[in-house]
């Protein structure tokens, strides 16, 4: 039995991504170049033949969502709160050339995008990743006839990549997806253990 084919994105760039400030749980709209990159995507995704879309409910995966569904006249997406970006807790907002003052060791592991970095105030990185499976499983078993698109975050990316990659969830990818960037999954059935494994992009 096929599973569901998934592809899954990264919003369009905020200002905060250009500025270098960790977002985390904070919301922070998509701005000019953003958008553009929503349209884009809707525009390459034209013959993909998506049926739903999916996003994190912060503002920035919402409105690129928004943008592409609009586009591709489906209907709105979809918000499921496991597709929310990593909750790096004390350090939200905080530049990171005055993190580099503050906590130069945590601003290097964050650099590295080591997923197993501890935030004080945040998710570790089992509950991170947890959540974000659960909400892909969630969304790999949901009754829909064709593929979905999915509009999250990049370490979420990051979970998903190590996933599929069959690496161990505290492996450091040394790469980092770019606002827009996709991966395509197919998400076996629960029934099947609800795993995911990587598939060529279509056409």
């Amino acid at each position: 039995m096929t599973g569901s084919h998934i592809c899954i994105v990264r919003h369009g760039e905020t200002d905060w991504n250009k500025n270098g400030i960790l977002q985390g749980w904070l919301d922070v709209p998509i701005n000019a170049l953003g958008r553009q990159q929503a349209h884009a995507l809707a525009q390459a995704m034209a013959g993909a033949g998506f049926c739903r879309v999916w996003c994190s409910p912060l503002v920035r995966a919402r409105e690129t969502a928004e943008i592409v569904a609009h586009q591709l006249q489906l209907a709105p997406p979809l918000q499921h709160p496991g597709l929310k970006e990593k909750n790096f807790g004390a350090v939200q907002g905080i530049p990171k050339d005055e993190l580099a003052t503050l906590n130069p060791a945590l601003l290097e592991q964050i650099v590295r995008r080591n997923p197993a970095a501890e935030f004080v105030g945040g998710e570790s990185m089992d509950e991170f990743a947890d959540r974000v499976m659960d909400a892909l499983e969630f969304i790999g078993n949901y009754p829909v006839p064709g593929p979905q698109l999915v509009i999250t975050h990049g370490w979420v990316m990051d979970v998903v990549t190590r996933h599929i990659l069959g690496q161990p969830r505290d492996t450091v990818l040394h790469m980092k997806r770019k606002n827009g960037e996709g991966l395509w999954v197919e998400a076996a059935p629960h029934a099947q253990g609800g795993s995911l494994r990587a598939m060529p992009s279509p056409g």
